[in-house]
């Protein structure tokens, strides 16, 4: 069983999910910070407060519904959504980047490997040239 779970460990979709979580833990308090401290005071700004949270409350029968408090944690999973995005799409593009750079140099090495061959091609037929018009000539001239 020991070894089992070992194998269960070491499998690499576990640790990229281990470094995801962990990466998502940290780009999850940027994000807070984000929206804390510059979107939110923009908010306030423009609204007078700077979250939802007291700006939409129903009150009934001494029981209050935020709202604001919703349309608070909307406009934040919208900024975390958003920035996701645009970091998916950064990825996407180093990626294909890569790919592209990848694909020219095998193309590159490809028609560097033509070229070679068609050089020692070339070389075998003045070889095969050479060796047919000399032994010719060598049995037309005993003649």
């Amino acid at each position: 069983m020991l070894k089992e779970f070992k194998e269960f460990i070491s499998r690499g979709n576990v640790v990229d999910l281990a470094v995801a979580v962990i990466v998502g833990a940290a780009f999850t308090a940027v994000i807070k910070s984000l929206t804390d401290n510059v979107l939110m005071p923009i908010v306030g700004i423009i609204f007078g407060k700077p979250t939802f949270d007291d700006a939409l409350i129903l009150t009934v029968n001494s029981s209050q519904i935020r709202f604001g408090s919703l349309l608070t944690a909307l406009v934040n999973f919208l900024i975390v959504a958003f920035a996701m995005f645009l970091v998916v799409k950064a990825i996407n593009k180093m990626n294909e980047l890569a790919a592209s750079a990848r694909r020219k140099k095998e193309e590159a090495e490809e028609e560097e490997e033509a070229t070679e061959l068609e050089l020692l091609t070339e070389i075998r037929d003045a070889l095969v040239g050479r060796a047919g018009g000399s032994s010719g000539s060598a049995s037309s001239s005993p003649s």
